[in-house]
């Protein structure tokens, strides 16, 4: 070996230890740097006619587990479905109230039986019959309430829904470029691990919104699908559509279509059917709320309304009714209609020729609502038949009670339990992916950046590079000496 060759071998050495240390200096400064993937210099002898020439290196590889992060991807996705539809449920149960809490629901109706009780006691007093009047008018008030969150919250889902589009759009377009940027880059023979780690982040956000599939291409290229089989990017991306609603009121749905549905590439997607293009992660779990949860929840509320106002409209008790149809509670300020349902617990209210506020008198709430004038001031009855209809097991005209018998109370009770029984099940599914996603976290991270190894690695990186330049040292000696003769 000549003595230009053994100069020529070490500085490829040289050159070699330099790239490795940069590597190993990069993997130590990203080992918490989110999305990062370890990366490995990649060597090999460089041989010329079989004789050696140094050491070239090929390449760098970024160190990463495709089916743990695939698996991560799903588990991330479906947490994120779990929360939203969790945190669904967890609304509708603080909006109604826990039996225990004041201002709940059914602390409302035993404060309105409570206060008709009193008032039966004294019909004379009016400080009672305005107590009874004002439980009235605060439990129709919370029962407004109620539906006023749910619809709130049907809104905010449409909002997340337009939000959520928007991104999906964005981040598509997104990978879209990277791809192109990674095929030029990869063509040209230059380090994509950078491009590489910046595609998976968006990737990973994707999936949160719409679980995707993700498919190799030619030239370090990447294909997305949905897990139900809808192409988000295959070259071109995808283009979502969807129209935010302003206001939503309880009549609204998709299948009228007072509500946007999603489409893409203007194709419409059957989103909540049992065959799901897009179903799992954030976007469908707000889709969910949207047309499912809280739908069937205000029909809860509006059976419940029907309910209320149907017990006390009702010509048996006599004067409580004007003009024979309109009971002590009424749909807006007229009567109810079952055809009317929809919607109920949005307009329930005090009848107003008893409520104060709205410039009725006081002594309606002992003679009743259509009373032509003020009877005995002594008289009950009427109070008594209220708090009586208020306590018995009628049967339910609708709803998930229908055709069962149940005191208000009871009707109340039943419709927290079940939305309670459902959030208990959300919160459930959310726990365990949470704790699926932390167990595929830390199988990820073994393919992670472990610095005490990058260390170690520095540290035979640095005796490589001194017995390289030690060699160049005794090269350049031996060509001095020969210099010399």
């Amino acid at each position: 070996m000549s003595l230009s060759s053994a100069l020529s071998n070490a500085l490829s050495g040289l050159t070699a230890a330099s790239r490795a240390a940069e590597i190993a200096s990069a993997n130590v400064s990203n080992a918490t740097t989110p999305g990062y993937a370890r990366r490995e210099i990649s060597l090999s002898s460089n041989g010329v006619n079989a004789t050696g020439a140094g050491v070239q290196v090929d390449g760098v590889t970024r160190v990463t587990d495709d089916r743990a992060s695939a698996d991560c991807r799903l588990a991330k996705a479906n947490l994120a479905n779990a929360s939203t539809a969790s945190s669904g449920w967890l609304r509708i149960e603080a909006a109604i109230g826990l039996p225990t809490e004041e201002g709940s629901l059914e602390s409302r109706i035993t404060a309105f039986g409570s206060a008709l009780i009193d008032a039966a006691s004294r019909p004379d007093e009016d400080a009672r019959l305005i107590a009874a009047a004002d439980a009235a008018s605060t439990l129709a008030s919370h029962v407004r309430s109620i539906s006023d969150n749910i619809q709130g919250m049907r809104m905010d889902a449409d909002s997340d829904i337009g939000r959520m589009v928007e991104q999906l759009n964005s981040n598509l377009e997104h990978v879209q470029t990277l791809n192109s940027q990674i095929f030029r880059m990869s063509n040209a023979g230059s380090d994509i691990s950078g491009l590489l780690d910046q595609r998976q982040n968006v990737v990973n956000s994707i999936s949160e919104i719409v679980p995707v599939n993700q498919v190799s291409r030619d030239g370090g290229q990447i294909a997305l699908y949905t897990t139900g089989g809808a192409i988000l990017l295959d070259g071109p991306a995808a283009q979502f559509e969807f129209t935010t609603t302003g206001t939503i009121t309880p009549d609204m749905t998709l299948d009228a279509g007072s509500l946007s549905g999603l489409s893409i590439n203007g194709n419409p997607l059957n989103v909540g059917a049992a065959y799901d293009p897009v179903g799992g992660g954030k976007l469908a779990a707000a889709f969910e709320i949207r047309d499912q949860i809280a739908p069937g929840a205000q029909a809860e509320l509006d059976a419940f309304a029907r309910d209320l106002i149907e017990r006390f409209q009702d010509p048996a008790l006599g004067t409580s009714t004007a003009d024979g149809s309109r009971g002590l509670f009424t749909d807006d300020t007229g009567a109810f209609t079952a055809v009317d349902e929809i919607g109920v617990s949005a307009r329930i209210q005090l009848h107003p020729s008893v409520d104060t506020a709205l410039g009725g008198e006081i002594w309606r709430m002992r003679d009743g609502a259509g009373a032509t004038a003020q009877g005995d001031v002594g008289n009950s009855t009427l109070l008594t038949s209220l708090s009586n209809r208020l306590m018995e097991r009628r049967v339910a005209p609708s709803g998930d009670s229908a055709g069962v018998e149940r005191s208000v109370v009871e009707f109340a009770s039943n419709i927290l339990s079940a939305i309670s029984t459902k959030q208990n099940a959300a919160e459930a599914k959310q726990t365990f992916e949470a704790a699926r996603v932390e167990t595929l976290e830390t199988e990820l991270a073994r393919s992670g950046v472990d610095t005490d190894d990058e260390m170690q690695k520095l540290l035979l990186i640095e005796q490589a590079y001194a017995a390289n330049a030690r060699v160049m040292q005794t090269v350049d000696r031996l060509m001095q000496n020969l210099l010399e003769i």
